[in-house]
């Protein structure tokens, strides 16, 4: 039986600036940009949430909940910075640690018991950790499996500790809300209230082949999660297979043009995390659901890796096309790209070899950009105009 524990800092970046500019403690703090421009809150504080302010909500509605808020534009550097120093703590306690992004992270302990105690006693040691030597606070669960550490870790937020024991697996899950399991957004939601559904235990009651019958795939899969069943393993980084990003469209749409732009945001994620850990990639692999939950996975293998999104874009596309989109108005996206292997000479000729270089030398500017000054920093034109229509 796995012993998972799944790590989420407590407001990550504006817990930072809170530490290292005291006058900000007990302030409701911002980060993402400054008030009344056409950005989003990336982190905020806990002070700032008792005034409706959330993750990914436009600055200017953030600022007229909360006119008296510290906002600030963010350090991405810094953040960075204390996100390495984080990792390394997580390390010395397993080599089994699979970051989620700069302030969140799996760990399998279940062969560092031996040497620390139970997986209840390495959490506690990290966390002690983590506040002593980095004055930042986590939340943690800790379970047999990765899906059912997450959910636990987002329960009692901030500081959390909370423990699903092997055969509680159904009991944790059944008073909560449908909304708590992966790939459950506001449609599915909507979806799975229609047929009576309100919490997971509610859907526990279901048969898998009326789920199936409904939701197609994504039945199937709800059901086993519903059941607390998840056999993946914790991948660390060295060993990660693909890399792949995806988005379920607030509204499903068979927008050609608003698509195009979607599937450009996710291959400039995908791309931006590969060459972040020095990866390229020769399989591209495009995933789109309809509106009526039907999903097709299509992929294609390159002459040559890559890590440039342009590259990873126009590969996508030529697949979307190739399958008309699905046919039926799109509610899900997803790009990936797996067959890695470290980057030696970093590039696919793309282009000729003087426009190659050229094409290298941009993103690596771009990319200093954003790691100076946040992933908001520059963005295409293009996607500008994608978010919401407005210029």
């Amino acid at each position: 039986m796995r012993r998972i524990i799944h790590l989420d800092m407590d407001a990550f970046f504006a817990a930072i600036e809170q530490r290292d500019h005291p006058e900000y403690k007990g302030k409701p703090v911002i980060v993402g940009g400054l008030p009344n421009t056409r950005g989003v809150v990336s982190t905020c504080s806990y002070e700032a949430r008792a005034f409706g302010v959330h993750s990914a909500m436009p600055l200017r509605e953030a600022f007229r909940r909360c006119p008296h808020g510290v906002f600030l534009p963010g350090r991405m550097r810094r953040y960075q910075e204390v996100s390495a120093a984080l990792m390394k703590i997580l390390r010395e306690y397993t080599p089994l640690v699979e970051p989620l992004s700069c302030d969140e992270a799996f760990l399998d302990v279940t062969g560092s018991e031996r040497l620390f105690g139970p997986a209840e006693e390495i959490a506690r040691l990290i966390v002690t950790r983590i506040e002593a030597e980095l004055e930042l606070t986590a939340s943690v669960g800790i379970a047999p499996n990765k899906f059912l550490a997450k959910v636990a870790s987002d329960l009692q937020k901030p500081k959390g500790f909370v423990v699903v024991k092997p055969g509680e697996e159904r009991a944790f899950l059944a008073p909560l809300p449908i909304s708590k399991l992966w790939g459950v957004g506001p449609k599915t939601a909507a979806n799975l209230r229609q047929l009576g559904l309100q919490t997971i235990g509610d859907l526990q009651k279901r048969s898998v082949e009326e789920l199936r019958r409904h939701l197609g795939e994504t039945g199937e899969q709800l059901y086993r999660l519903a059941l607390g069943i998840d056999d993946r393993p914790v991948t660390p980084e060295d060993e990660v297979k693909s890399i792949g990003h995806e988005i379920t469209l607030s509204t499903d749409t068979d927008n050609r043009d608003f698509l195009e732009g979607v599937l450009l945001s996710l291959s400039e994620k995908v791309a931006r995390r590969l060459r972040r850990q020095g990866l390229i990639g020769r399989v591209i692999t495009l995933k789109i659901r309809d509106t009526d939950f039907h999903t097709i996975t299509r992929r294609t293998t390159l002459s040559q890796a890559t890590a440039f999104e342009e590259v990873i874009y126009q590969t996508a596309r030529a697949l979307a096309e190739e399958n008309q989109w699905g046919k039926k108005p799109v509610r899900l996206l997803g790009v990936s790209v797996s067959g890695l292997q470290k980057s030696e000479t970093g590039q696919v000729p793309l282009f000729n070899e003087p426009a190659q270089q050229d094409l290298r030398r941009l993103h690596q500017t771009i990319d200093q950009i954003k790691d100076r000054f946040g992933e908001k920093a520059i963005t295409r034109g293009r996607l500008l105009i994608k978010k919401g229509g407005d210029k």
